[in-house]
């Protein structure tokens, strides 16, 4: 990705988080983002054995000193992790944080003792961890049906899939658009800021609701606001958010996540390893988003779909392109990557038909990063207006442009392609009467025939019945 669209989606994290110095990480380079002066831990003796370690390397050499060494957070914690200061959160800049490489390093030689890591950083997990997440919405006439257009089938209220949905929260009009109505969940905190701009990755909950919807009438829908924060929230508060939401609605049958973070390993985040050993013991099915790095470096948790232990209770799902016969380009991608569905210009409710809603935005094509694909995006350089804009950019009228969402809207990323997934899910178990979503997974999987390729690979394809391909029209010729 280009290093100046990294830098703007960095700008918007943090500008969500004012309190929470962050960098950019591994070190100098930009995969991922992480919190500034702060490594997290197990709880218990693995806290005592990091703070210590990193006390005492940080004394022995030079350029570190022990001052910050110290908890940042109880002792324990549901999630089981304790944050542990190790720096200044306020020295250097973005381009990383020495505090916090010097601490792992502190503790290399009792991992490899260990056999098992015992440090990490604090990652932020986001809807969109570069600034390239798919395409801004932009608005779809009422007169089209959504795509995927509602399936056939009634609701049950005895017979319904619960499905929850790890988002930004519901528009407050959201109930006005006919297909949620067996929805229910968490407000958008804040939709407009005082100008009357949609806040970023607003209706961003309310669109994959919607999704969900249309692939399965029979199902139950919770759709709580989690990533009300610009799409972000820190790995060490995810962990408890989401034994929050399980708590208070029960396990459901289905969880759909589009969120997650590279964090440069190949063995899951250390700020979920509770909540997924806990979901290991449950039925619930995790659909996971593989990201839109375009990257085939792990993105967690979709990628726990890889590990043993969690094959059955993960499903990892990237973005197929509009016409569903090749991934998109923004998709990640390999083998942790179980199935493909499709995520370009999908079509559902943004905001509910009650009020219209005015947003301000900027006509715009996408550039080379989508190698030239003919619609709206979020890669425009310098800059560009709407959910990741910084400020409105002027038109020869002296004013921004502004269009009006009455309710459906057309949206790009493997944040769409996962409630697609989780939906199909459903519509088996109603199908097929039966109650286990893993085994509804498997089932689905295994009788599955379609195919797409994706960067020559042959990999399996999730297309909904309603689902309708839309065209792919590059901007200019192939050369």
């Amino acid at each position: 990705m280009a290093p100046q669209r990294f830098h703007e989606q960095f700008d918007q994290i943090q500008r969500s988080m004012p309190d929470i110095p962050l960098a950019m990480g591994p070190d100098d380079s930009a995969e991922f983002f992480y919190e500034k002066g702060v490594v997290l831990a197990r709880d218990g003796e693995e806290a005592r054995v990091v703070e210590d370690t990193v006390r005492e390397h940080f004394t022995a050499f030079t350029g570190l000193t022990a001052d910050h060494v110290r908890r940042a957070s109880p002792e324990t914690n549901r999630s089981g992790i304790t944050r542990i200061q190790v720096g200044d959160p306020g020295h250097g800049d973005r381009r990383g944080d020495r505090a916090v490489a010097g601490a792992l390093r502190a503790l290399r030689t009792a991992e490899g003792r260990a056999g098992r890591r015992l440090v990490s950083r604090n990652h932020v997990v986001s809807i969109a961890v570069n600034a390239c997440p798919g395409d801004e919405p932009v608005p779809a006439p009422l007169t089209q049906p959504p795509n995927p257009s509602a399936a056939e089938g009634l609701y049950d209220a005895d017979t319904a899939v619960g499905v929850l949905v790890i988002d930004t929260g519901l528009m407050k009009d959201y109930r006005s658009y006919p297909l949620l109505a067996h929805t229910d969940g968490d407000a958008q905190i804040k939709e407009c800021d005082d100008n009357g701009i949609l806040q970023q990755y607003v209706g961003h909950g309310t669109f994959i609701a919607g999704l969900v919807a249309a692939v399965a009438p029979n199902t139950e829908i919770t759709v709580r606001n989690t990533l009300n924060d610009a799409g972000a929230i820190l790995e060490s508060e995810f962990g408890d958010k989401l034994f929050e939401a399980v708590d208070r609605g029960g396990w459901p049958e289905i969880l759909s996540l589009s969120a997650g973070t590279s964090n440069g390993r190949s063995d899951g985040l250390l700020g979920l390893d509770a909540f997924m050993q806990e979901l290991r013991t449950q039925r619930t099915l995790l659909v996971a988003a593989a990201g839109n790095n375009a990257s085939a470096t792990p993105f967690w948790p979709a990628a726990y779909a890889d590990l043993p232990d969690y094959a059955d209770s993960v499903l990892s799902i990237g973005a197929l392109r509009g016409d569903g016969e090749y991934g998109a380009c923004f998709s990640n991608h390999g083998a942790w990557v179980k199935a493909y569905a499709p995520g370009e210009r999908l079509t559902s409710s943004l905001t509910g038909f009650d009020v219209p809603v005015p947003y301000v935005y900027q006509h715009s094509t996408y550039d080379a990063c989508r190698y030239g694909f003919a619609y709206v995006c979020t890669c425009q350089s310098p800059r560009h207006i709407g959910l990741l804009s910084e400020e409105p950019a002027a038109t020869t009228s002296g004013k921004p442009d502004q269009v009006m969402f009455e309710g459906f809207a057309h949206w790009s990323g493997t944040s769409f392609a996962t409630p697609v997934v989780a939906g199909m899910v459903a519509a088996h178990m109603t199908a097929h009467k039966e109650t286990d979503p893993r085994t509804a997974r498997t089932q689905l999987l295994a009788a599955n025939t379609e195919f797409a390729e994706v960067r020559g690979a042959h990999v399996p394809a999730l297309r909904p019945p309603t689902w309708r391909p839309v065209p792919v029209v590059p901007l200019t010729p192939p050369a």
